[in-house]
């Protein structure tokens, strides 16, 4: 049947389709660890999801989703940013029912373009109040602190600064990586600007170019790379390194470094699931956003990928220091849609993609 991931020509991905009444399906891997029954029969609803996270990642959710109840679950893979770009370009002819974002700034975007739906109140209050929209548009489903990771052999906690604002001194001098076109970063720097001001943030990151900071295009490579000493240090999110060390906990020699909790360098952003308001699809959709909020699915975010799940009553994995840091929920997400833009256009403009 259909537990395996089929590649579409039009770019759509089809997860898994309900069982047509042959003999009995189960999945495996990791889908297994979240739903571990009997595929349901077709159940004659279907949902289009445009995903910004990686397939690797939620991909078992989708088809533990898909087997669970028997929706048939189709995938558009790619980009936070890009995605929500073509939606607003596809507007009301989009096939998206759901979009998921790894990072508030797109869902903000598309929230001030109007293209977003209500989520029902009985999915909204499965999580805090300050990790869901108070218009009901988006819903948060697990959380991601920003860390400084480095590099043990070269820096010990005590050798490194309390502050985000503190890399920019000579003694950092060509230390530091940053992922500055990975939509993590750029909500982070989003956020940057709507609290200390857009000349404070500018200024900030021109002052890291001229302190010789170095451009990764993503949030792994920098922790690859520190683990290699490579470089230094960098700004990332945490969840990447210890992935890292439980891949490899004999040859990767980098660890996380907290910033003051009260830091602009400890912002905690979340994950962010919609429902766009052209869907046709709304109580599938309902449905998808209240699976991903369930006991087991948050247990795996937290036990597989090393992020703090959301859910009410739902504890973290025990690896993990405890949550204190900026909580994103607190920020306006129509400022951060509407700084989506500006933010990546200084980030350009400051010269740290040509490093």
């Amino acid at each position: 049947m259909i537990l395996r991931i089929l590649l579409s020509t039009i770019l759509l991905t089809t997860v898994l389709s309900g069982c047509g009444g042959g003999d009995p399906e189960f999945l495996d891997g990791r889908a297994a660890e979240i739903f571990s029954g009997e595929c349901a029969d077709g159940n004659g609803r279907s949902v289009t999801i445009y995903s910004g996270r990686t397939e690797n990642l939620i991909n078992p959710v989708l088809e533990a989703f898909a087997c669970e109840t028997g929706t048939n679950v189709q995938v558009r893979w790619g980009a936070s940013t890009d995605l929500a770009l073509l939606l607003n370009e596809e507007g009301d002819k989009t096939q998206a029912d759901v979009f998921l974002s790894r990072s508030p700034g797109p869902v903000g975007y598309l929230e001030s373009k109007g293209l977003l739906g209500t989520i029902d109140e009985e999915v909204l209050s499965l999580v805090e109040e300050q990790n869901h929209s108070a218009a009901g548009t988006w819903v948060g489903f697990s959380g991601r602190k920003r860390v400084l990771v480095y590099n043990t052999d070269e820096y010990s906690p005590e050798t490194l600064p309390n502050s985000v604002f503190d890399l920019t001194s000579p003694e950092f001098d060509g230390k530091v990586a940053i992922p500055a076109t990975n939509g993590s970063f750029i909500d982070w720097f989003t956020v940057f600007m709507d609290q200390y001001g857009t000349d404070t943030a500018s200024q900030w990151l021109e002052n890291m170019v001229d302190n010789g900071a170095e451009y990764y295009p993503n949030n792994r490579s920098i922790v690859e790379a520190a683990g290699r000493g490579e470089i230094s240090m960098g700004l990332v999110n945490h969840y990447y390194n210890y992935q890292e060390v439980a891949a490899n906990p004999d040859s990767h020699k980098a660890l996380n470094y907290d910033f003051n909790d009260d830091d602009i360098g400890s912002l905690l952003v979340i994950t962010a699931a919609t429902i766009l308001g052209s869907s046709e699809n709304v109580e599938a959709s309902e449905d998808l956003l209240g699976y991903l909020l369930t006991a087991p699915v948050q247990q795996y975010f937290t036990d597989r990928t090393f992020e703090y799940p959301l859910a009410a009553g739902i504890l973290p994995n025990a690896a993990l220091p405890e949550l204190t840091a900026l909580e994103i929920g607190s920020v306006d997400f129509d400022k951060l849609g509407g700084g989506f833009e500006e933010a990546s256009r200084i980030i350009e403009a400051s010269g740290i993609l040509n490093r």
